[in-house]
């Protein structure tokens, strides 16, 4: 049985270039300030992965082969199963009634999380436990947590982020199908997920299944084709088809769907906690983006002041050699401006001593100047040199730094 959902290599494929595409833009826009931001933004996820981590090891329950010796068994014969080592640090968590299971990283060393309402829950059935943790151990093994910053561009754009995010889902079912002794402990624990701790025990999974029918409607299709899991009706037909040795069909999407899906960016499947952390990356978009454009067309502005600037020298470098003096004026130099761009609030020369200064016309430093201060050398030749007068340098060329 191929492991790999079928989609998920080319997704991945699209995904990575796409996501390549976007960070050489953003480098190449922002001047390589978008690596600085990276680490930022690397930094920040550091802290966030640590506050989880920290809270598991000061929470939940380690287990380990002298506390809960069942379970780490089960977790280290799935790990032999499915050919991964070292074995992941494993802890148990009291979640308030919620069943799931996670994987997370941190600083290279990986963490399965089980929910005791799951342990609980299938005390009879425990081979069902093992699709729990033969899922996370699908993410461990396909790099899902190691390529995550990398393909983080791509993943908010309509329909390729949900999409990648769904293949992954269906491949690590199938790692976790493949960690079970049973062939249907994989159904049982997709009901757990479905009907509870007490009630999986009365579902029919081929009945559950047939509901899958029903998702080619309209809405159905549309909420899939933004959320991040397929629905759990379509996962569970996929198991029971794998049970039987056969590859399911899955039923067709609304076209009309895929249409309306396109205007909707990836928010996932976490209700309001989605939205907020939409809401954040914006924030965090707007705090970095924003003044690092700004920057950017500052720099540019201050570049197109410079070409006048030099414009206005080279006019008077030829009164200058033609006269043996400096001119009073840049019209008796015989200069006029030409600033399309507008980037020039005025120009000036000073009849004392030549200097050339250039006010731009950029708010920030409107009445402030370069100044193109002449010199004659050894070969009686001028020479200009550049620097600003109250401006920064940086938001000159480097030939105006000195």
């Amino acid at each position: 049985m191929n492991l790999i959902y079928k989609n998920e290599k080319t997704l991945f494929g699209i995904m990575l270039a796409v996501s390549l595409l976007i960070w050489a833009a953003l480098i190449i826009s922002t001047v390589g300030m978008a690596l600085v931001y990276g680490l930022i933004f690397f930094i920040s996820y550091c802290f966030a992965q640590s506050a989880l981590v920290s809270y598991l090891k000061g929470t939940a329950v380690q287990i380990t082969p002298a506390q809960f010796p069942d379970l780490y068994q089960r977790i280290e014969t799935c790990c032999q199963r499915l050919d991964l080592a070292p074995v992941p640090d494993a802890y148990l968590l009291q979640m308030g009634g919620v069943f799931n299971a996670f994987a997370t990283r941190f600083l290279g060393r990986h963490f399965i999380v089980l929910y005791s309402e799951v342990v609980d829950a299938l005390e009879e059935r425990p081979d069902a436990i093992n699709f729990y943790i033969g899922h996370e151990i699908g993410h461990i093994k396909r790099n899902h947590l190691r390529w995550s910053a990398l393909l983080a561009p791509a993943t908010f754009l309509p329909l390729l982020g949900a999409a990648y995010a769904r293949a992954r889902e269906y491949t690590c079912d199938r790692y976790g199908f493949h960690a079970c002794d049973d062939l249907k402990s994989a159904q049982v624990g997709l009901a757990a997920l479905a009907a509870g701790g007490k009630r999986w025990r009365q579902m029919s999974a081929g009945q559950y299944a047939a509901q899958a029918q029903q998702s080619t409607g309209f809405w159905m299709s549309f909420h899939e084709l933004v959320g991040d899991y397929p629905w759990l009706v379509k996962r569970m037909a996929v198991v029971r088809g794998l049970a039987h040795g056969n590859e399911v069909s899955q039923p067709g999407r609304h076209g009309l769907a895929y249409l309306l899906a396109l205007l909707v960016p990836r928010l996932g499947v976490g209700g309001a906690g989605s939205v907020l952390a939409v809401i954040a990356l914006i924030g965090v978009l707007g705090a970095v983006a924003v003044p690092a454009y700004e920057e950017y067309m500052t720099k540019a502005r201050m570049t197109q002041a410079i070409a006048v600037g030099h414009d206005a020298t080279a006019a008077v470098e030829r009164y200058f050699y033609a006269n043996g003096r400096g001119p009073a004026t840049l019209e008796q130099a015989g200069y006029a401006m030409a600033d399309p761009s507008h980037a020039v609030q005025d120009i000036a020369v000073d009849p004392g001593n030549g200097v050339v200064r250039v006010f731009p016309s950029d708010l920030n430093y409107r009445g402030k100047a370069i100044a193109f201060t002449p010199s004659v050398d050894e070969n009686k030749r001028v020479v200009w040199q550049c620097a600003g007068e109250e401006i920064p340098a940086s938001v000159l060329p480097p030939e105006c730094r000195n």
